[in-house]
């Protein structure tokens, strides 16, 4: 696989493989494929099942519901909090986690129990392919993880040629409304706004989800403004800045939250969810 070793404080002698995956870097040896996976993060089980590895899954963080069976696995806890008690009885022999999303304890803790951590992170949409196929070659799956690669390749490719020479938007994502978060340009939201060809108006943020104020959003008059299902009565806020472009022309949209919030091959169906709504706003 891909990465970059790190050890545990703890005993170099347990000297478990702790690996944060980076495209690009040097190949390390190979441990035999993973039988038994627990994953920190509701993406990673998608992920994992994407990868043609799903059988091998036998326990997930809290908020997993995709593949339908993993609502039904064991949980050890949420991304920012593990169950080690039960981590440990689930004797896994590989555990994935969160970079930039697993805060750094949870992940310390994990590796202080000797289990062989891999930890991902996504910078970019592209970075869900190679991921596939990174899980693959843990799991020894890696011609079924190659085809899923590809497929999302594809399907990538073409949403952006569908979007090519389209009009751009400026857009403002609401993740929140008391308090008013959005989304920064280094989060992968962004990047599918950019997919569909609109323009976060906080895509110069380089936190991931900043608070803004309204004042903000009002000053940088967006000419839509999505927010994920359960933010519907929120976003019905909005109506009352008649002055904002979005709210004039009647753009205020919701999409499918977890879809976009989880960097997994079903990103692509939310952002076919952006892409629609953008184009409504089109003239």
């Amino acid at each position: 696989m891909t990465g970059r070793r790190r050890w545990p404080a703890l005993v170099l002698a347990l000297a478990p493989l702790i690996v944060t995956w980076s495209p690009g870097a040097a190949a390390a040896a190979e441990p035999p494929p993973a039988q038994r996976i627990v994953t920190l993060a509701p993406h990673l089980a998608e992920l994992v099942h994407a990868a043609g590895a799903g059988e091998r899954l036998v326990g997930v963080s809290d908020w997993s519901d995709y593949p339908p069976g993993a609502a039904a696995l064991p949980r050890v806890g949420s991304a920012f909090q593990v169950d080690l008690e039960t981590l440990v009885g689930l004797a896994p022999d590989l555990v994935l986690g969160w970079e930039g999303g697993n805060p750094a304890r949870v992940l310390r803790q994990v590796e202080g129990q000797g289990f062989r951590l891999v930890t991902f992170g996504v910078e970019t949409l592209a970075d869900i392919g190679a991921q596939l196929e990174a899980i693959g070659r843990l799991a020894g799956t890696s011609e079924a993880a190659a085809a899923a690669a590809a497929g999302y390749r594809a399907e990538l490719a073409k949403l952006r040629a569908e979007q090519a020479g389209k009009a751009e938007l400026r857009v403002f994502y609401q993740v929140s409304w008391r308090p008013l978060y959005t989304v920064g340009g280094r989060q992968v939201i962004s990047q599918v706004i950019s997919l569909c060809r609109g323009r976060n108006i906080f895509g110069d943020q380089a936190v991931l989800a900043p608070a803004v104020g309204l004042e903000a959003v009002v000053a940088r008059d967006p000419e839509v403004i999505l927010a994920a299902e359960r933010q519907a009565a929120e976003l019905a806020e909005w109506r009352r800045w008649s002055g904002v472009a979005a709210v004039a022309g009647g753009h205020l949209y919701t999409v499918p939250g977890d879809l976009l919030a989880r960097p997994s091959p079903r990103i692509l169906d939310g952002a076919r969810a952006v892409c629609a709504a953008l184009d409504q706003a089109r003239p």
